[in-house]
């Protein structure tokens, strides 16, 4: 008897678990956003975790990311239009819109750092400097009305490409956290010279002009009807253009042939040098590139909150970018959205843990090393065939 085994029957909609996390998650931001007691935001954070602990235990999580692994083109356009039916459900809100804002540019500058830290294995604990570096190009280059405000972004990038040069032959000639002891010495350097340095207002900072855009000024809010809208919306739809962009940048990278010398460099640097990878070419690709990320979203930053000052690009607000990349875990694009959201949220929704945020920054990252060093979302080895199905 000839045995005839009938085909395992695929499910015609593999993605429809993963889609439903985003919707749920998106509904779930509105709701923190909203909240404004103090029981409340508790009460949705200890939702949060009960649901993640259920979701682990009964294999759920697993499902999501191979749901995610099969689409991931198509639920990262879900991901990025809830994020936009958010933005345009609170369009009402000045907190919440800035808050989202905020969330997405701390998002843009952590995957700047993840290129360096995540990819190539490159300590760099200056990412507030570079940040600032954008910022104050974007206060500098705001007074010349002949420059156009996006050539004002890319020009925040540039310079903060530009004071890193210097940095370049000690990088590559150092490893861990001798690289670390470089970028911190830098930091400092950076904060003392805008003290002292009165062109860029010393102490006292300066005021940023606002973006610009074909004749429209983001601090005039949008009008429709008898409908209060938020000038921070038109900030908050920038800003998720920039992250789409940034964001997409990053996952060519990450499945280039570019991205696969960083892994090499990053796990061995003998070996990827033995296999014919430039070394230094790499490290110095991965530093540049991501300091021009993190120009361009300080620059955006600096427009959205129109003043700075050097007491915001201080080394703590360096480990608050690196704790971001920690949290999330290194090259994990995904998991720091949800740790930006974590590091920016919850001290403001708790105003209690206001006065103890690095306290509770530093707390959360010795958890993770200690329980999850990985991260909130560990970044999966690569993948060269992502469209190949295999048996699991």
């Amino acid at each position: 008897m000839t045995d005839i085994s009938l085909p395992q029957s695929q499910p015609s909609r593999p993605w429809i678990s993963a889609a439903a996390v985003i919707v749920a998650s998106g509904l779930y931001s509105w709701a923190l956003l909203m909240a404004e007691e103090t029981w409340q935001v508790l009460s949705l954070l200890v939702l949060a975790v009960v649901a993640t602990g259920v979701a682990i235990k009964t294999g759920f999580v697993r499902r999501v990311e191979r749901d995610w692994a099969a689409s991931e083109t198509r639920l990262n356009r879900l991901a990025f239009a809830v994020l936009i039916a958010l933005i345009l459900v609170l369009s009402g809100s000045h907190f919440a819109l800035l808050m989202i804002s905020t969330v997405l540019l701390y998002f843009v500058a952590s995957l700047g750092l993840n290129i360096q830290f995540g990819f190539t294995g490159l300590v760099n604990f200056a990412g507030a400097a570079f940040f600032g570096a954008g910022a104050y190009t974007a206060a500098v280059l705001g007074n010349v009305l002949v420059i156009p405000p996006l050539l004002i972004l890319l020009a925040g990038g540039l310079v903060a490409m530009a004071i890193s040069l210097p940095l370049l032959i000690p990088i590559v000639r150092t490893t861990g956290h001798y690289a670390a002891v470089v970028t911190i010495a830098f930091g400092v350097l950076f904060r003392t010279f805008l003290e002292v340095n009165e062109i860029l207002g010393g102490p006292q900072g300066l005021m940023v002009n606002s973006m610009k855009l074909f004749g429209w000024d983001f601090y005039n809010a949008p009008s429709l009807g008898n409908l209060e809208i938020s000038f921070y919306l038109n900030y908050a739809l920038l800003a998720a253009g920039l992250a789409a962009l940034v964001f997409a940048l990053f996952r060519r990278l990450e499945r280039s042939w570019i991205g696969l010398h960083m892994d090499a460099v990053r796990l061995d640097e003998t070996a990827a040098a033995c296999f014919g990878i430039s070394v230094k070419r790499t490290k110095i690709l991965a530093f540049l590139l991501g300091n021009v990320i993190l120009g361009v979203s300080g620059a955006l930053y600096g427009m959205m909150i129109s003043f700075i000052a050097p007491a915001s690009f201080t080394f703590s607000d360096s480990l608050l970018l690196v704790s971001i990349v920690l949290l999330g875990g290194l090259g994990s694009p995904w998991g720091g959205a949800i740790a930006a959201a974590i590091v920016v949220l919850l001290p403001e929704k708790l105003q209690l843990l206001q006065e103890y945020r690095f306290l509770l920054f530093s707390i959360l990252v010795m958890l993770v090393l200690l329980f999850r060093p990985e991260g909130i979302l560990p970044r999966h080895l690569r993948n060269f065939f992502p469209n190949r199905r295999t048996d699991a």
